[in-house]
């Protein structure tokens, strides 16, 4: 096994074997964190976990493409879950808390995580606390992305994504070097069919019924920090530096 592992190196670039190295001697100084980003759709979460992720060594985990991804890996839990999805229930609390646990596990999650696209509802909240409870674990800070709902859809409407990596740009604020794509891999963004003003009206309406109260749970315990998410991204960045340097 030991020879088949050195062929393998022997076949990367040293450049890219020094890279990596760098990265995991910075990463071996940086503290765990469990962080959660709450905000509603088009707040700047996809545009700061990037920054967040690379900067304190964290894997993302985002509950739409986990479940996705255990689906597509047929593993115990995705099939458990296309049996709900096929029938047109919503995997339950449970089995997503149980995906969270399993991705949690790998070694890109040794340092901590970014939850994003969950907890939803104060019983989602619970239910994770008590999984991370189990494992002598708890969630550091909450990232609330403040916003006023009016500037939105400008935002929204704007957005492309390139899927791969979850990289976003924006046709006014943020657009790529070659419109439509994407400024690293060359490959083509794409526009979610939810990035629309009549979807953005439905999802926030559901933001400020269900999430709001998340917000409130994780204030009486201490942990959440508001940002200012209206102010540009480098600002925002910098709020985001000042919270979980602290």
């Amino acid at each position: 096994m030991a020879s088949t592992s050195t062929v393998n190196l022997e076949d990367v670039p040293s450049v890219n074997l020094m890279n990596e190295l760098l990265r995991r001697l910075k990463c071996s100084t940086k503290p765990d964190k469990r962080v959660i980003l709450i905000g509603p759709p088009g707040s700047g979460k996809g545009t700061q976990s990037p920054i967040i992720k690379d900067e304190y060594c964290l894997c993302h985990l985002a509950t739409g493409d986990m479940l996705r991804a255990a689906v597509a890996a047929k593993t115990p839990l995705g099939l458990k879950a296309k049996e709900a999805m096929d029938k047109g229930e919503l995997v339950s609390d449970d089995l997503v808390v149980s995906i969270i646990d399993e991705a949690m596990k790998k070694p890109s999650c040794r340092k901590g995580f970014i939850l994003d696209g969950f907890p939803r509802t104060v019983v989602q909240a619970q239910k994770l606390d008590e999984m991370l409870e189990k494992q002598g674990a708890k969630i550091d800070k909450v990232l609330n992305f403040a916003i006023n709902d009016a500037i939105l859809e400008e935002r929204i409407t704007g957005r492309w994504i390139h899927p791969s990596s979850g990289r976003t740009y924006h046709t006014k604020f943020a657009p790529p070097k070659v419109p439509g794509v994407d400024d690293v891999t060359g490959e083509p963004l794409i526009q979610r069919k939810d990035d629309t003003a009549a979807v953005l009206k439905s999802r926030l309406e559901a933001f400020h019924n269900q999430t709001e109260p998340v917000i409130d749970y994780y204030s009486k315990k201490g942990i959440l920090a508001n940002l200012h998410a209206e102010k540009p991204p480098k600002d925002v960045t910098a709020e985001v530096e000042k919270v979980l340097s602290s």
